[in-house]
């Protein structure tokens, strides 16, 4: 099994190199959500396709490709998808935090890696993408907490917008522990 230190310095040397460009994207998809809220709610409408992008971004880095700041428009593609994602997404969440809290934290971690398998698989649906999350995490909701929880200094220091792309990064190798330990369960 993978260490955190290693998962860590894997998310340090992929973003090595990039920081520039990511801080640009992030503060790109900043300023066009905070100009777009005030229009009706877009910037809710628009926040999914965003995520989705800064989602696929995180991912190429992973296969040593140099993001763009166009990328970060790459999630609009699946528009639909990553909308009705966040939607049935936050529905569930919400539904099993009526149980009480503690369900709605479980399911939230469940359901962590439906915007890295939507990414990753285009042609899944929304529902697809939730069902491959629940399986992938099965048994490493724990393993996902306790790496999160290893970054909490990190998020108490750094300013928000350096913490979004820490967060990412710290996301997308939970998606990676995921991967390794289902890998290693199966065998």
């Amino acid at each position: 099994m993978i260490s955190r230190a290693e998962l860590k310095a894997r998310a340090k040397a992929q973003i090595k190199g990039n920081v520039g460009m990511l801080f640009i994207c992030n503060l790109l998809i900043a300023g066009i959500s905070s100009l777009a809220t005030p229009f009706l709610g877009l910037g809710v409408l628009i926040a999914p396709s965003f995520s989705l992008s800064t989602t696929m971004i995180y991912l190429a880095l992973t296969q040593a490709v140099r993001p763009q700041a166009g990328d970060i428009f790459k999630g609009f593609n699946l528009f639909g998808k990553a909308l009705w994602l966040s939607i049935i997404t936050e529905f569930f969440r919400w539904a099993w935090s009526l149980l009480f809290v503690i369900p709605g934290i479980v399911k939230g971690y469940a359901y962590s890696m439906a915007p890295y398998i939507l990414a990753e698989n285009p042609e899944l649906t929304a529902r697809e993408a939730l069902r491959k999350s629940k399986e992938m995490t099965d048994g490493h909701k724990g393993a996902l907490f306790t790496l999160q929880l290893s970054f909490i200094g990190w998020m108490l220091l750094v300013p928000p917008h350096i913490r979004s792309a820490l967060h990412l990064a710290c996301s997308l190798h939970e998606r990676d522990l995921c991967k390794c330990l289902s890998h290693h369960q199966r065998q």
